[in-house]
């Protein structure tokens, strides 16, 4: 499948600003199930050139401008072929050890709670306890925007039993961890079935290492691993660490922020499953 994707962020302050530095992961990495075509990153209308890879192999780039500024807008566009292989993520140009992925933050941190969940989907067949997981994950957290933020834990996410895609993400991230299994956190796009007016935005999942597999890609939200709907951007430890987008600001006072996500089919059945995200 070719998907055509265009993602605009715009940061507005208040009063112009005297320094804005940035660090964009908003460059889709050439893997055994995607391959990024016609790809271009702008800020206020000036190409981002270089990106290069992490020690995750997620490629960033970055820019800087001391002048003052009042608004920022970035936008990254581009075509992106997508191949299904039944959730298996693999071609990175670098990889950081597993033990990495061992590592729990404050995002993620085992309560009480997680470690019962830890517990109940254990099993030596570790395919088979990653997709109880998933599972669990989904029936245990109802999807419901405006119940969370950025700020909320895992923990927190469990106990309450409502959330969003980051907070799926990151129990099953959290969850995984508990039971010896490196896993991660990821933000990509995806292609949602068409008339589905539930994901029209940036998209949260996570993957989880498999001996003799490698990575596989578990999107609790949906109850699915990753297919050719899904275009990946960037990981990260959790939502924190992996935000495509992260900075400083110099001089600002209220800052507004408004994101912008459309994605489709590309050729004559785009208009078709076009998705837009306000």
């Amino acid at each position: 499948m070719e998907l055509s994707v265009r993602h605009q962020t715009t940061y507005r302050y208040e009063t112009p600003v005297s320094e804005v530095a940035l660090r964009l992961r908003l460059q889709p990495a050439l893997l055994d199930n995607q391959t990024p075509r016609d790809w271009t990153v702008t800020v206020n209308g000036a190409l981002v050139q270089s990106f290069r890879p992490n020690a995750f192999g997620d490629g960033e780039g970055f820019f800087h401008r001391r002048t003052g500024v009042e608004e920022v807008v970035i936008v990254a566009a581009g075509l992106v072929a997508t191949r299904d292989r039944a959730g298996i993520v693999s071609g990175f140009r670098q990889e950081a050890p597993l033990p990495v992925f061992l590592r729990q933050t404050p995002l993620t941190r085992p309560d009480g709670a997680l470690g019962d969940l830890a517990r109940s989907v254990a099993d030596p067949d570790r395919l088979a306890c990653l997709h109880a997981l998933s599972a669990q994950v989904r029936d245990r957290i109802g999807y419901r925007s405006g119940t969370t933020s950025t700020a909320s834990t895992a923990a927190e996410a469990l106990a309450q039993g409502q959330g969003v895609c980051q907070d799926q993400a990151h129990v099953f991230v959290s969850v995984a961890r508990c039971l010896g299994i490196p896993a991660r956190y990821v933000v990509g796009y995806l292609l949602a079935p068409e008339g589905d007016q539930a994901l029209r935005e940036t998209h949260a999942w996570a993957e989880a290492w498999v001996p003799g597999l490698g990575w596989i890609g578990f999107d609790a939200t949906n109850g699915l691993c990753v297919t050719d709907h899904y275009v990946r951007l960037c990981c990260g430890l959790d939502a924190q660490d992996a935000a495509p987008v992260r900075g400083s600001v110099f001089g600002a006072t209220a800052i507004a922020i408004q994101a912008d996500v459309m994605i489709g089919v590309a050729g004559p059945s785009a208009d078709q499953q076009t998705q837009q995200q306000q």
